[in-house]
């Protein structure tokens, strides 16, 4: 199994049913981890990334569930900032995934390369992070969709394209300076 199949397993393990999204080749490994699970998880292809982040928003407006949309990285992954705005300012639950240059190429300059972390910093202020190792996968869908929920607000999750390739790390070793989670939250009485 890859980081991309492991990522769409961990979402479904959320009980997300459907995400929302364009294609690009920012999220070319999450596609094919999603054409591969399409009998548990559902991709909706949208017009636009700015109304997959809309779709994303509605869908936590109208179902109660976390809202998860998906973008390529550079302008694929500001055309979601109206959107998840849209949600932040509701108080809807909403994931964004977002794809990003190869880990040797940021810093560089290189082709569409926009510093995501910064972009996303106010719309996703309670959690924006980019994932770079494959033991990070787990922890980081975690915390983003249970703090999503729990604020009922935009969190951020940046995914590298060479990392969607990588074998999976499911769960980190046992040692000192990993951390472990699991699924779901406590609900506040």
């Amino acid at each position: 199994m890859n980081v991309s199949d492991f990522i769409v397993r961990r979402l479904t393990e959320w009980n997300v049913q459907r995400i929302f999204g364009y294609p690009g080749d920012g999220i070319n490994g999450i596609l094919g981890a999603l054409n591969r699970a399409q009998d548990k998880i559902r991709f909706i292809q949208t017009r636009h990334e700015e109304m997959a982040a809309f779709m994303a928003c509605a869908h936590a407006k109208f179902t109660g569930e976390t809202g998860v949309c998906l973008a390529t990285s550079g302008p694929g992954a500001i055309h979601l900032l109206n959107g998840l705005y849209d949600a932040k300012l509701d108080h809807q639950p909403v994931v964004a995934i977002v794809g990003q240059q190869k880990r040797t190429s940021l810093g560089s300059s290189y082709q569409q390369e926009v510093d995501l972390v910064s972009l996303f910093k106010d719309v996703a202020s309670e959690y924006v992070h980019m994932v770079t190792d494959p033991a990070q996968v787990r922890q980081v869908i975690d915390r983003a969709m249970r703090i999503a929920k729990a604020e009922r607000t935009v969190t951020a999750v940046i995914i590298p394209n060479d990392l969607q390739e990588e074998d999976a790390v499911e769960e980190p070793a046992r040692e000192h300076g990993n951390v472990f989670t699991g699924v779901g939250y406590p609900k506040a009485g």
